[in-house]
């Protein structure tokens, strides 16, 4: 399908500096349809982007899934969210209207958050707006940016070196990190559990055990782990789990742990810690968008296109990178 799609917007043409002196960017739409919950948190820097270089803006989210009500639920930027169903075929009039309603609202800008997503580019072309951003990435970019490949960085890049050419200023920001925006209230209420949980006044250092497919590490792994930093730091520091949705811990339930279906109190308790550990899952990127440090490990070579970034974050890519030395970069972390 994305050898189908790739061409899909070559036939756009850039509007002249003079009709982009006419046009005052407010209602813009961020297509970035898929489920998954880390897929959604690495979309907030974008929107962070635009908020920040379109004040008062007013931004429609085209998402898939329940997910992104949760993630964006503090972004007062945010309008509309268009959600596709998860299952297209089970839930087909539904998906339909979705499409549909792309063309019914003109927007001044469309911006397709994932280059690598077939739908987003046709979205794209479909929607009705003067101005949109398909996804590539330039040639400057690559050259300019040694942190291109990054999912949520690109599409910034994009859009700064697009505005750029529009006549824009050069915008040479720091890059906006994931971001939850969670509330004091969450925060004070993550701290409450977290404090019924481990009943001391000493840091915590949180673990995740869980992941998909070939990004999972195995019991055996963890374990070793696990005694690792008990052995380093359990003198200073909590070490608690956050169990996922199947409730299982790699671990065997070793440590003080704690389930939630909440992302937002999930990431409330998560923000209270000092540091969280886990491989590459949506709950990583929800531990970043908490603003926690987080070390990210990785079974497979892509931490350039997923890793952690901001706050001390880090990505380890494991198959280079021993457990010693993800309890060095853990030291690093924790005295930074």
């Amino acid at each position: 399908m994305h050898a189908i799609t790739k061409k899909v917007g070559s036939s756009y043409v850039e509007p002249t500096l003079e009709v982009v002196k006419n046009i005052n960017i407010k209602n813009i739409l961020v297509i970035r349809p898929n489920h998954r919950l880390g897929n959604q948190l690495l979309t907030t820097p974008l929107v962070q982007e635009i908020e920040n270089t379109f004040p008062n803006c007013s931004i429609d989210l085209f998402a898939k899934g329940g997910v992104a009500y949760a993630v964006f639920e503090n972004y007062s930027s945010i309008n509309k969210i268009y959600q596709l169903p998860r299952k297209p075929f089970n839930n087909l009039f539904k998906y339909v209207m979705c499409w549909v309603s792309i063309k019914r609202k003109p927007y001044d800008m469309v911006i397709n958050g994932d280059k690598d997503s077939s739908s987003g580019r046709l979205l794209t072309n479909l929607a009705k707006a003067p101005l949109k951003v398909f996804g590539d990435v330039h040639e400057d970019i690559q050259k300019t940016y040694d942190d291109y490949l990054h999912i949520s960085k690109y599409p910034i890049y994009n859009l700064r070196l697009y505005l750029s050419k529009l006549g824009y200023p050069t915008n040479n920001n720091p890059l906006p990190v994931l971001n939850l925006k969670l509330t004091e209230t969450e925060i004070s209420n993550g701290k409450n559990i977290l404090d019924e949980l481990v009943k001391n006044n000493k840091p915590t250092i949180c673990i995740y055990t869980n992941a998909t497919g070939n990004k999972c590490y195995s019991e055996a792994w963890w374990e070793s782990f696990y005694v690792k930093l008990k052995n380093e730091f359990s003198n200073s520091y909590n070490i608690i789990e956050m169990l996922p949705i199947e409730n299982i811990s790699k671990i065997n339930f070793k440590a003080p742990h704690f389930y939630s279906k909440d992302i937002r109190e999930m990431g409330g308790i998560i923000a209270n810690t000092s540091i969280f550990i886990a491989a590459d899952n949506g709950v990583m990127h929800l531990a970043s968008a908490a603003l926690t440090p987080t070390l990210g490990l990785f079974s497979r070579d892509n931490q350039a296109i997923y890793g952690p970034y901001g706050n001390g974050s880090l990505p380890l890519y494991t198959k280079v990178k021993s457990q010693d030395d993800c309890i060095d970069e853990v030291r690093n972390i924790l005295i930074k």
